[in-house]
């Protein structure tokens, strides 16, 4: 057997040995799935959907939620091929309301002719407008089909209320450390993944887990990555010394050096658009509102290498600095400013450094919603319709009439008082008591509320 044929022993020489790894090792039935457990379990619904008939209660359409790689093609084509009913799969990046409607058609026939039961799976239902998701109500609701629809966005954001209420909402989780071990050990040994054709060390099997940061798919795509390399160095060094009647030398090892070779960097888990965007910055903000800067730091590195717009960074960080350190530190928001404006000029990767000392800096200030509370508050009175006339003395003296109607008569200057403050109304009679500022005890806010406490003493009791 020559050194190439040896080489290539497991990566699969069959037709559609250009098949990847990921879907070479896709399970054949729920048995076979690796995580999701708490879905999986003896007569859990997806369980009833396997079987044969599905049940005895008629179809139920489910809806599978969750990030990417964590099985929901998987778990659909599984409950078609144990339940033995017609599969048919659709994407709503290519399908149209034409495409729903012949599947509904077609499986409406199969059942009141053949008496066959169809699976429809649709991938990412939430790229369906409404219109295209209301095709898909009559087959749903007369049991034509059993949908399974699979999204990795929120669904009570991207499906249509009836299709949900028609539905079970089921969560999948990303895959625990644990799971990633187990399905890439699998993948080494089945004779439909690699068929023992590497070894794979602890250390590269432990990187290629971090890597895949839960996603099963990423985890076999690392994998087979890594496998070509250690395989395609064999070949190498094979062609150069290799004999006839040689022993068939050692699969090759893969290590963790090969891994990290063999993949540039870990692709985050990370949508723009999706509800990921969402969790990501609002962990950032909530970990610099917890005074935690080195769960900030590990955000924001997250955002920069998923390629998020640095400069929707630089405004979260200014609103932050205003919404939640307020006056307890003074400088944060000019940090914040500045942080925007340096990342405007120079751009990335260099506004990684502003951005991170901005992020620093708000995570060990000392926090204040005080100015937040304040505003909010004010806008509620006077949205509830909370707010009367300006006092007169505090109008506009300077136009021809002005103090034939007592506009400005009695207003007191401050700074002809030694102390700049003067015994004074300044609210509407009906808000004259109202106290929307009040400061906290934390950093610069502590020396702002003596001096308020003052004040107040001063221009409210005189």
């Amino acid at each position: 057997m020559s050194a190439v044929l040896v080489s290539m022993r497991g990566m699969n020489q069959q037709p559609g040995h250009a098949t990847p790894l990921a879907v070479r090792m896709r399970p054949r039935s729920l048995d076979e799935v690796v995580g999701q457990q708490h879905l999986l379990g003896p007569g859990s619904p997806l369980r009833v959907l396997a079987s044969e008939g599905g049940g005895t209660t008629g179809p139920v359409s489910v809806i599978l939620w969750g990030p990417p790689g964590t099985g929901k093609t998987t778990i659909a084509q599984a409950i078609a091929a144990s339940s033995g009913r017609r599969f048919v799969e659709l994407s709503a990046v290519t399908a149209g309301i034409k495409d729903v409607r012949t599947v509904m058609q077609r499986a409406l026939d199969d059942r009141d002719l053949y008496g066959v039961s169809t699976v429809l799976f649709l991938d990412e239902i939430h790229r369906f407008t409404k219109a295209q998701q209301d095709a898909l109500l009559p087959g749903v609701e007369n049991g034509w089909v059993t949908l399974v629809a699979a999204t990795t966005e929120n669904p009570s954001f991207s499906v249509i209320s009836p299709l949900l209420s028609r539905s079970l909402l089921l969560t999948l989780e990303p895959l625990s450390e644990r799971d990633l071990r187990e399905l890439l050990q699998r993948a080494v040994d089945d004779p439909r993944g690699l068929d023992r054709a590497i070894r794979l060390t602890d250390e590269a099997l432990e990187a290629l887990v971090q890597l895949a940061s839960g996603d099963a798919r990423r985890a076999l795509t690392g994998l087979e990555a890594a496998a070509g390399s250690a395989l395609a160095g064999r070949a190498t060094d094979e062609d150069s010394g290799a004999g006839a009647g040689d022993p068939e030398p050692e699969a090759p090892t893969v290590t963790a050096e090969t891994v990290s070779a063999s993949i540039d960097r870990a692709l985050l888990r990370y949508d723009r658009q999706g509800d990921e965007h969402y969790d990501v910055i609002s962990a950032f903000i909530k970990s610099i509102r917890g005074s935690d800067p080195d769960a900030a730091i590990h955000y924001l590195a997250r955002m920069i290498e998923a390629g998020e717009d640095p400069r929707f960074i630089a405004r979260r960080l200014m609103v932050h600095a205003a919404e939640d350190i307020g006056l307890a530190d003074p400088q944060a928001l000019p940090i914040a400013v500045a942080a925007a404006e340096a990342t405007q000029l120079i751009g990335l990767p260099e506004a990684r450094i502003p951005l991170a000392e901005a992020t620093i800096y708000l995570a060990t200030a000392p926090k204040s919603n005080a100015v937040i509370s304040a505003i909010d508050a004010a806008i509620a009175d006077v949205r509830g319709g909370g707010f009367g006339r300006v006092p007169k003395h505090l109008r506009d003296g300077h136009y021809p009439g002005a103090k034939r109607l007592g506009h400005g008569q009695g207003y007191v200057y401050p700074h002809n008082d030694s102390r700049g403050v003067v015994a004074q109304q300044h609210l509407p009679d009906e808000l004259v008591e109202r106290v929307y500022y009040a400061p906290t005890e934390h950093g610069n806010e502590r020396a702002v509320k003596e001096r308020l406490e003052k004040i107040r003493n001063i221009t409210r009791r005189g």
